[in-house]
């Protein structure tokens, strides 16, 4: 990994910053952010898919068309960022085309913290679950294939396809096998993904993602706002009658396509900002400089109103339906915007402070 004393002293150079984005996943939210901040953008798209960000021409002052995202990493391109004064902005596909290690290696400042990306992972030894339990925050049971004793969650990752996601429901140990072994004759994920799988306790109860923003030069952990994933073939699915869910016999899968906004109900705010300090108090010792940006906490609200949170995203999350419905930054900053501007918020602030050292790694 690449150290810090090193990105320091690459950012001790610049005289200003452009945002530099991969072509996918919230790359249109982070230049817009940075638009609304008269920041310069500059996206890396794989061959044969960077129309949205020609189509979208106010977005993107350079679309840099490369064979493959990984593309990204190479030398050539690593040393034009660097005499462009591009901070890399990463979101999650920027980690899985590119890989950990690559991110990791790259010798350009990351708006973020590059040695927390691996704790998304729930096989790490140090992951999520190391950290909500150190925040002091719920999250689901983990269980043993084995002993799977109700309605539990196997979160596998599609065979293939590192974005996506075959997780399933099982209802016990033999329900649990049957249902592994369907998915592994019909390719959709492998034997290996399945012996890395983790079983949660389903959860029940409105499913919410959290979403907050912190750097180490922040006043406080700011709230950005809700909002809620739609996945296929879940949605809508589930809005048919029963009868007609059990004639269609449908298999499920959770494949994000889409966000819908959502809101809390007041008196609930305090338990929702409590977790974000602790989150980021959390992060800070276990990986410091801790939490460097957006982060979400993705939960659900239980009957007994109490937040479990069943995922964590420690870069962009994903969702950009926030620049335009969050009430949560109006009442902090007057206007309502999403992550992509709140990243260039900071960021203009770390210039005009000459602080951009601490919200890079």
């Amino acid at each position: 990994m690449v150290g810090r004393a090193e990105i320091a002293r690459i950012a001790s150079g610049y005289g200003g910053a452009r945002i530099g984005v991969l072509g996918s996943h919230s790359a249109l939210e982070v230049m817009d952010g940075a638009k609304d901040e008269g920041l310069e953008t500059v996206v890396f798209c794989q061959r044969g898919r960077e129309e949205p960000y020609r189509r979208f021409g106010r977005i993107a002052d350079e679309v840099v068309v490369l064979d493959r995202f990984s593309d990204m990493a190479s030398p050539g391109i690593q040393r034009m960022m660097r005499e462009t004064e591009t901070l890399i902005v990463p979101h999650r596909s920027l980690t899985a085309y590119l890989g950990y290690g690559a991110v990791e290696g790259l010798r350009v400042p990351i708006f973020g913290n590059r040695g927390m990306f691996r704790a998304e992972e729930r096989t790490a030894r140090r992951g999520q679950y190391y950290l909500l339990r150190r925040a002091g925050i719920r999250h689901p049971r983990i269980l043993k294939p084995g002993s799977i004793d109700g309605p539990c969650i196997v979160k596998v990752q599609e065979r293939g396809r590192p974005l996506e996601r075959a997780f399933f429901v099982a209802t016990s140990a033999k329900d649990y096998r049957e249902k592994c072994a369907e998915r592994i004759r019909a390719g959709l994920v492998s034997e290996r993904g399945v012996r890395e799988a983790v079983v949660e306790e389903l959860v029940i109860g409105t499913y919410m993602n959290f979403n907050f923003f912190h750097t180490p030069i922040s006043d406080q952990v700011d709230f950005l706002g809700i909002e809620r994933r739609l996945q296929t073939n879940i949605h809508d699915y589930v809005s048919m009658p029963a009868r007609q869910q059990l004639e269609a016999d449908v298999e499920l899968q959770n494949i994000e396509v889409g966000h819908t906004p959502a809101s809390i109900r007041e008196s609930l705010l305090e338990k929702v900002i409590s977790m974000g300090d602790r989150f980021v108090e959390a992060a800070a010792g276990a990986y410091p400089p801790g939490v460097v940006g957006p982060f979400s906490l993705q939960g659900v609200i239980t009957r007994d109103l109490e937040i479990v949170i069943y995922d964590v995203s420690l870069r962009v999350p994903g969702n950009p339906i926030l620049a335009t419905t969050s009430p949560y930054t109006k009442y902090q900053y007057g206007e309502t915007f999403g992550v992509g501007r709140r990243i260039a918020m900071e960021v203009r602030r770390a210039l005009r402070e000459d602080r951009l050292a601490e919200v890079v790694t």
